[in-house]
């Protein structure tokens, strides 16, 4: 009996996205993981949000929410406590493009889409996408 229980039983092993610890406030996003740099932005410094989809799931992350700004940026995984929080604010805001978020739900390609631009001003030039594709776990 103990060889099936082990064979059907409840698998132990964790979710990678565990590991991530999102803080939410009024002012900023922060990001942490015992492996990486603490990321942490401004609700105003954000110039972009994407999802950022890889072809290494589903066993390791393979959907990340970024949040992108000209200095700073955050990588949420998806599944992450505190990215559906998150993903609620973003999406109000004006010109969200749901329809990406569509596509990026049927994708499991090394793929990003572009949910959000802010516009353009003096200070805001653009803005570089940090990448998850060579992060290990």
């Amino acid at each position: 009996m103990v060889f099936f229980g082990k064979l059907f039983g409840k698998k132990s092993a964790q979710n990678p996205e565990n590991d991530f610890v999102v803080t939410i406030t009024d002012d900023f996003v922060r990001v942490e993981h015992p492996n990486r740099k603490t990321e942490e932005i401004f609700w105003k410094d954000i110039n972009e949000i994407r999802f950022i989809n890889t072809d290494v799931g589903p066993f390791t992350i393979d959907v990340w929410l970024a949040l992108i700004g000209d200095n700073s940026g955050c990588l949420i995984p998806q599944g992450t406590k505190g990215c559906e929080r998150v993903y609620d604010i973003v999406s109000k805001y004006e010109g969200f493009d749901f329809e990406n978020v569509i596509k990026s739900t049927s994708c499991a390609d090394n793929e990003q889409f572009l949910l959000w631009k802010g516009k353009k001003t003096a200070t805001n030039k653009g803005s570089r996408c940090p990448t998850p594709f060579k992060t290990k776990f």
